[in-house]
């Protein structure tokens, strides 16, 4: 809980927007002049301030440093057609915010800190959104330990901040992704359905060596089998078999994307055939050669959808089919953004208008 909310803003002497080019924004390397941080201590978040962007000062024994607590979300805000700033559904992330929170027995943050605190941080910088076709601006709350002690313990002591972030596309084009047989990402009764820093380690070294040969990003597998596809990078995957739109069923070790259930859900509106299970590597090769297959994506806050166009898999790149034939994934992404703008009606109150 927050022991009294209200939040102090400090405001920038003067403004950096002027130093940024908004035609040629690379994703996370550019953020507003404002950012809000606030304390946890003795059993409370106190005093939220926001205040001009800048380097954090903290003790080389910080606990996040050595044991790991430290998560964060991703979410996004965007123009309407009437000019109006929105979220799209900012209390589905804090929800997957507060669950990552406990796993990793650190504190939850209230509502009103987390949505609050994110509208008064936009309604400051509100010039800073990009008015590029696809673009938005990109947010992200985090916390992370700040016990100075070194010793493997719970810390007793928490910043949260937010960070605002312009950007464009997260992938500026079609992925070619490799069936990951040997690296595990997540495993049963661990962290992986959890968005905290320590999920995201252990994918970084086998990622970079798909990179190496030539691939974009990895798609990962159970850890007892290899057989099961999980997850692609920092996405989920999907695929349509026999106008069947498919996806591996949530597990321990699948993380519970919100685009994900928001691409499920309007499937469903739509009339669509849709299953979520376990789906093997070799179905969906077999898929793609039999011509069952027609189409294959991650979904992420980031990167919206992704299409994949090749998988290779026991060193052997099969072809997935194009781009011209992806008649699903085209309508969900202008679905998508036609809500986020306001040009068809939100009937599942996904959309949160931010108070002027």
């Amino acid at each position: 809980m927050t022991e009294t909310f209200q939040i102090e803003i400090k405001k920038a002497e003067q403004s950096r927007i002027n130093e940024v080019d908004f035609a040629n924004l690379s994703f996370g390397k550019v953020f507003t002049d404002h950012m809000l941080v606030c304390d946890f201590f003795d059993g409370y978040w106190h005093n939220p301030l926001i205040v001009p962007f800048q380097n954090l000062s903290i003790s080389p024994a910080n606990v996040a440093l050595h044991y790991g607590q430290s998560i964060f979300e991703g979410l996004k805000a965007y123009k309407n057609i009437e000019d109006e700033m929105v979220l799209f559904r900012p209390h589905g992330h804090l929800e997957r915010f507060n669950r990552t929170a406990v796993r990793m027995g650190m504190p939850q943050v209230t509502e009103e800190l987390f949505i609050e605190g994110i509208s008064e941080l936009i309604r400051l910088d509100k010039n800073w959104f990009p008015k590029t076709s696809g673009s938005s601006l990109y947010i992200r709350p985090f916390m992370f330990a700040t016990d100075d002690t070194i010793g493997v313990h719970i810390s007793l002591q928490y910043k949260f901040i937010i960070l605002l972030n312009p950007v464009d596309k997260y992938y500026s084009e079609p992925l070619k992704v490799m069936v990951e047989r040997k690296y595990v990402r997540a495993s049963e009764g661990g962290i992986g359905f959890a968005k905290t820093s320590a999920n995201y380690a252990s994918s970084l070294y086998p990622t970079k060596l798909a990179v190496q040969k030539g691939y974009h990003q990895l798609i990962w597998t159970d850890h007892k089998e290899h057989k099961y596809i999980e997850e692609s990078g920092t996405m989920n995957l999907m695929c349509i078999i026999n106008n069947t739109l498919i996806t591996p069923s949530l597990s321990d070790s699948i993380l519970q994307g919100i685009t994900r259930e928001s691409i499920l859900t309007l499937a469903k509106d739509w009339g669509m055939a849709v299953e979520e299970r376990k789906v093997t590597v070799d179905e969906v090769i077999e898929a793609s050669q039999n011509g069952t297959l027609t189409e294959i994506f991650g979904t992420g806050t980031a990167a919206v959808v992704a299409p994949i166009i090749l998988v290779n898999y026991k060193g052997i790149d099969y072809e997935m089919p194009g781009l011209e034939g992806r008649i699903f994934s085209k309508k969900m992404v202008e679905t998508l953004q036609d809500l986020r703008k306001g040009n068809i009606k939100d009937n599942h109150g996904w959309i949160y208008k931010i108070p002027v």
